[in-house]
C-alpha cells in the first residue's frame, strides 16, 4: 500500500519514496488511477478522450520518475501533470482547427473560383459554332487524340485538326473581348 499518509485541509495525500523505488511509484500511481480519471472526465467530458488523457499522464509520469521528489504527495503531482497535459491537448486542437479551418476556408475559395474559371469557360464554348465546340471538347476536355476524335465525327484528321485550332483561335478572340460572340 502506501508507505505514508499525510492528512491535508484536501484529505490523505500520499507521500511516496524516493523516485528512485520504481515498483512502490508504480503501485502508488496505479492506486490513484480512479481518481485520475475522474478529473480527467469531469476536465474532457468524454469517456475515450479521457481515457487517453489519463493514458497521456501516466507515460509523462512514468518519464518523469525521476524528478518526483519524496515527501511531497504524488496524487498532487498526478494531477498537476494531468491538468497540464490537458491544457497542452486543448491549446494543440485549438491550433489545429485554426490551421483546418484555414485550409478548409483556401480549399473552398479555390473551389469557387475554380468553379469560376470552368463557368467561364463553359460560356465561352456555348459561344463557338457547334462543329467547332464538339471539336474542342473531344480533344480538349475529353483528352482524345485528333485521330480518335476524327473518327467519333468520321471526318478526316485533318479536318479535326484545323477545327480544333479555329476553336482555339475563336475561344482567344471571345475572352479578349471579355465574352462577346460577333
Amino acid at each position: 500500500m502506501l508507505k505514508a499518509m499525510k492528512d491535508t485541509p484536501d484529505g490523505p495525500h500520499s507521500s511516496l519514496p524516493a523516485a528512485g523505488d520504481g515498483p512502490a511509484f508504480r503501485r502508488d500511481l496505479a492506486l490513484l488511477l480512479p481518481e485520475l480519471r475522474a478529473y480527467a472526465r469531469f476536465l474532457v467530458r468524454d469517456r475515450s478522450k479521457s481515457d487517453d488523457l489519463v493514458q497521456d499522464t501516466v507515460v509523462r509520469a512514468l518519464a518523469s520518475m525521476a524528478q518526483f521528489q519524496q515527501g511531497t504527495s504524488l496524487k498532487a503531482w498526478m494531477f498537476t501533470i494531468l491538468r497540464n497535459a490537458f491544457y497542452e491537448q486543448t491549446r494543440r486542437r485549438r491550433r489545429e482547427a485554426a490551421a483546418m479551418a484555414m485550409h478548409a476556408q483556401v480549399a473552398i475559395d479555390n473551389v469557387q473560383l475554380h468553379h469560376g474559371e470552368i463557368t467561364d469557360l463553359s460560356q465561352l464554348l456555348w459561344n463557338l459554332p457547334p462543329l467547332l465546340r464538339e471539336a474542342l471538347v473531344l480533344v480538349g476536355a475529353q483528352e482524345m487524340t485528333h485521330e480518335e476524335a476524327a473518327e467519333i465525327c468520321r471526318v478526316p484528321v485533318g479536318t479535326m485538326r484545323a477545327r480544333v485550332s479555329r476553336a482555339r483561335k475563336q475561344l482567344q478572340l471571345i475572352g479578349a473581348q471579355g465574352g462577346r460572340h460577333e
